[in-house]
């Protein structure tokens, strides 16, 4: 029996992937045409989202359900490590603040490998002022600064090529 798409009942769960839709296919002569959720969704356009450990591939599902298999989205919240001793950066420290708590100078070791594109936000918690130390790395800044101006200061270590940084911030 036909009716109106209109006056059919609405789905009331996920559809199956076998389950076929009506399509107008308006390519040359108008015709309907049958294409299973399969078949549409293999259409949808995917976008990959770099992560802190790689990337992830999001659907149109992930839109709706919300899970992105386990990977954090950027850009919402910051995970903070806590330090209270000189540090040598890491690359699980990618997209983190990473916050040094120390009375005296504290010395931020920078190495190579971490990745082109690793970024990570440094705040002077305490008194001990923060040093960027290059290891196997470069660290650029504009006015040649390799340190946090003082307590509650905070700087960005970007990496823009492999083993190359850009220090910026509160800087001295």
């Amino acid at each position: 029996m036909n009716k109106k798409i209109s006056a059919l009942t609405a789905l009331s769960t996920t559809p199956a992937g076998a389950d076929i839709l009506p399509i107008n296919d308006v390519s040359g002569t108008a015709t309907t045409k049958k294409i299973t959720v399969t078949n549409l969704m293999g259409a949808a356009p995917v976008q990959t989202v770099a992560g802190r450990t790689g990337s992830v591939t999001i659907d149109a599902g992930d839109l709706t359900d919300g899970d992105f298999g386990g990977t954090a989205i950027l850009g919402f919240d910051a995970t903070l490590n806590d330090k209270t001793d000189s540090y040598t950066l890491l690359a699980s420290d990618a997209g983190k603040v990473v916050v040094l708590n120390k009375g005296s100078a504290v010395n931020l070791t920078v190495p190579a490998s971490l990745g082109a594109g690793f970024t990570c936000s440094v705040v002077q918690k305490g008194a001990g002022q923060i040093t960027f130390v290059a290891s196997s790395t470069t660290i650029n800044n504009r006015q040649s600064h390799t340190k946090i101006a003082g307590q509650h200061g905070i700087a960005t270590l970007i990496s823009t090529a492999a083993n190359v940084f850009v220090l910026a911030g509160d800087t001295a």
